[in-house]
């Protein structure tokens, strides 16, 4: 009996840390990386740190693979992209092929927060425009506004809907802003990064989140408040 309680704890206790770590093992990110072929694989958290604290930074909701009741909601065919035989080069970097927009290729930090749908959203915007007006535009616009100013896309860090805010920016425009502390834009970013353990490993573990804003009030004079000081400010750029 005692043989049977051992083996019991023996597995029940390997499968807990498989399941909590196990993609973050030397040998799971190698095999990841022997046939990866275009980029590398690596552990940027502590391999000790719980799964839930991953689940919270997860925060795209409404994602999901098309089938036959939802297969309107994206975009499966273009004529754009028919007949492009031999036309598509085998090797294409975005970085390269618009150079004067510094934003493209810029990976921002969410911190402690399941802004990831804020975030990603907000940069693809400000590097279309970039892409759009030839570099003309070549601002970061702000992840914090969307995150937790639009109460219709989401949960600030409890997660939120890319394509909400999607259409937030169609309707409502978005006003720039840059990373956490750096000053840029309109609405810079509030949520710190996520400190670093004495091995250097990101974790994210037992940091405050930023509150939501529940109030829209505070939303407005926040923004207010922000391009008040930045009026002869080329940042300001509220009706993009």
């Amino acid at each position: 009996m005692v043989r049977v309680l051992m083996l019991l704890y023996v597995i029940i206790f390997s499968m807990y840390t498989t399941e909590q770590t196990h993609f973050l093992q030397e040998n799971f990110i190698t095999k990841i990386n022997e046939q990866a072929t275009t980029w590398k694989a690596g552990a940027n958290f502590d391999p000790k740190m719980a799964e839930e604290n991953f689940v919270k930074l997860l925060g795209s909701k409404g994602v999901q693979i098309p089938n036959k009741l939802n297969h309107k909601m994206y975009k499966t065919e273009d004529e754009s992209y028919e007949n492009l035989f031999g036309k598509i080069p085998r090797h294409f970097d975005a970085r390269k092929k618009w150079r004067r927009c510094s934003t493209i290729g810029k990976v921002r930090d969410q911190g402690n927060c399941g802004s990831c749908w804020a975030l990603a959203t907000s940069s693809a915007f400000a590097d279309r425009l970039c892409v759009a007006t030839n570099g003309d535009f070549n601002q970061l616009l702000s992840a914090e506004e969307i995150t937790f100013c639009c109460h219709s896309c989401g949960f600030g860090c409890r997660g939120g809907y890319p394509i909400k805010a999607w259409e937030r920016f169609k309707d409502h425009g978005l006003v720039t802003g840059g990373d956490y502390k750096s000053g840029e834009g309109c609405e810079p970013y509030r949520v710190p990064p996520c400190p670093y353990d004495e091995q250097g490993n990101n974790t994210c573990a037992g940091v405050n989140q930023r509150k939501r804003i529940t109030d829209a009030r505070e939303c407005v004079t926040e923004i207010k408040s922000s391009i008040s000081t930045k009026i002869t400010d080329t940042h300001v750029t509220t009706t993009i």
